[in-house]
């Protein structure tokens, strides 16, 4: 591996480095992103019987809102409840827009290693002929350990920047895709608890997961 990384010229480094920080921010929002996490299950129940018993706290908002990012966008929306419904809602807004924020925190750098990880193997290959015509025109044809060495460091660093953007790409996709889930799941709780607050529905067991109806459930007992 050592002669691989030497083979291939110094454009190898900072594909190397490129490599280290998918695999970390790769890690990161893999735990960061866990929808139990982020959406805790029992969360809506836990807020719904604190409005049916009448103790929704200064203290129980804080706890809310630095629990979790559904945490802070549900508390956000409570907070502005007694001043209407769309003042609640614009409330909701804004703390999602920070929420989604956090949630997409690292992706960009992942993009954009994705795309510019080819273009560093791109670039090693081009180095890579230069030195191989370079040694032609020097040397004629009959150094076969000159050419050997352009054209091995031209195919290295092709190879190691693909290597890099492959997982880096999929790895953005995926996490795209997971921050869009979380952001519908997040965005349905909240307009339950916008309904239920200002009387447009009644928040019943079936509307709840069934995570949250057991834990209103035992509250309740």
């Amino acid at each position: 591996m050592y002669e691989l990384v030497i083979a291939g010229g110094w454009l190898m480094l900072p594909i190397i480095l490129s490599s280290i920080v998918v695999i970390a921010i790769a890690f990161e929002r893999y735990w960061t992103l866990r929808p139990s996490t982020v959406i805790p299950p029992t969360l809506l129940g836990q807020v719904w019987h604190w409005l049916k018993q009448d103790q929704l706290t200064k203290e129980n908002i804080h706890q809310l809102r630095n629990s979790s990012s559904l945490g802070t966008i549900l508390a956000a929306g409570i907070s502005n409840s007694g001043h209407g419904r769309e003042v609640m809602k614009d409330s909701i807004e804004e703390a999602a827009c920070q929420v989604i924020h956090e949630l997409e925190k690292h992706l960009a750098p992942l993009g954009t290693i994705a795309a510019i990880a080819p273009l560093l193997g791109l670039l090693g290959t081009v180095i890579g002929m230069i030195k191989v015509f370079t040694a032609i025109m020097i040397e004629g044809t009959g150094n076969a350990g000159v050419l050997a060495g352009g054209i091995s460091e031209a195919l290295i660093t092709t190879a190691a920047g693909l290597s890099v953007a492959i997982p880096a790409l999929i790895f953005h996709r995926y996490f795209e895709r997971r921050v869009d889930t979380l952001v519908v799941e997040m965005e349905d709780q909240a307009i339950k608890l916008v309904d239920a607050l200002h009387g447009d529905r009644v928040l019943r067991h079936e509307e709840m997961r069934p995570e949250d109806v057991r834990h209103d459930e035992v509250h309740s007992a």
